[in-house]
């Protein structure tokens, strides 16, 4: 007969994911690989890292290969082409079977250490653990007071609770993982997504390191991107406000309307000669043509968007996958 402390013994410890993606980021590899370990060493868990190469033009690729073939914990992914960062968080995640999953980026301003404590206020229960950045020196004073305008301006349209300063450097659990990969949306804000899903989640601030190496590689159209994507995917306020404008333009007019007729019926009753109101004409016209076409280039933002989801088009192509010489054991069903 089996004795119970012999069955206890005998289950395997819950498996941890870390997915990175990552995009020309040969000189941060090694660096990011021997903290990781180091990090995740001490804790009672099976680990996997998922690296994933984003479409590099660099040695990402065969550096990676080069990790799977010593590191039986070492998957990699490479994409057919770069697909943005959400879309290789994605890709990562999607291939991540663990009981638990963190992603971070590659560029070490995620410091590694910090997933213990993530792991311990999972082990508290929570099933999503978000990061808040304290103190981020390596963006302008300019940079940091869009970033609050901008998760300001997300909190109040979505009515998520998207904090300043959150990023992709989160863990989530099993459950939450696979409710927010069932979403079936192409084009994802995952910082919102994540919120939207609920579970029991908490905040973290961590200090954000500077870049390892290399050159940041999110420009600013990229940044001007995300937030489009952010709020048009969470909000149609937008769309409500220019009813509101175009309300009010309305009541103005009639309101001006009445008020030239009063004036005309004034001066023809005293007999006061009139002039024709050209400037007032050509500034009613110019104002009313701006509004017309704020509204429809709004209006053409959404329609973007239900173009892209109709498309059906997938978030990624995966072009070649590693296959780990002791694959962690699967989750049961």
């Amino acid at each position: 007969m089996t004795h119970p402390s012999d069955m206890t013994a005998s289950v395997s410890p819950p498996l941890l994911s870390i997915v990175v993606p990552l995009y020309n980021e040969e000189q941060n590899i090694e660096p990011l690989y021997q903290r990781l370990k180091a990090a995740l060493s001490p804790l009672d868990l099976r680990h996997e890292l998922i690296l994933v190469d984003n479409g590099s033009r660099d040695h990402t690729l065969a550096i990676l290969k080069q990790l799977a073939s010593l590191d039986p914990c070492v998957t990699y992914l490479t994409l057919s082409r770069n697909f943005g960062h959400q879309g290789g968080l994605v890709a990562g995640l999607e291939h991540a079977r663990g009981e638990v999953v963190v992603s971070l980026d590659g560029d070490l301003q995620h410091p590694p250490e910090f997933i213990p404590s993530m792991i311990a206020q999972w082990r508290l229960g929570f099933d999503v653990v978000y990061t808040l950045k304290r103190d981020d020196r390596s963006i302008s004073f300019l940079r940091k007071q869009t970033n609050i305008l901008f998760y300001r301006l997300m909190s109040r349209l979505s009515g998520l609770n998207i904090t300043v300063g959150q990023s992709d450097f989160r863990l989530m659990n099993r459950a939450a993982l696979d409710a927010m990969l069932a979403l079936p949306e192409r084009t994802r804000f995952l910082r919102g997504l994540a919120q939207w899903i609920g579970f029991r989640q908490i905040g973290l601030e961590f200090q954000v390191e500077r870049r390892h190496a290399g050159n940041s590689k999110y420009r600013f159209k990229d940044l001007v991107n995300f937030a489009i994507n952010g709020i048009f995917s969470f909000s149609i306020l937008p769309l409500r406000l220019f009813t509101l404008i175009g309300s009010g333009v309305s009541l103005l007019a009639l309101g001006y309307a009445a008020y030239n007729l009063l004036i005309t019926w004034y001066k023809q009753f005293m007999d006061i000669p009139t002039v024709a109101g050209y400037p007032t004409l050509s500034v009613g016209i110019f104002f009313l043509g701006g509004v017309q076409l704020i509204g429809i280039g709004l209006l053409g933002e959404y329609l973007g968007k239900v173009y892209d989801e109709v498309k059906q088009r997938p978030t990624y192509i995966l072009r070649e996958r590693s296959t780990p010489r002791e694959a962690p054991e699967e989750r049961p069903a």
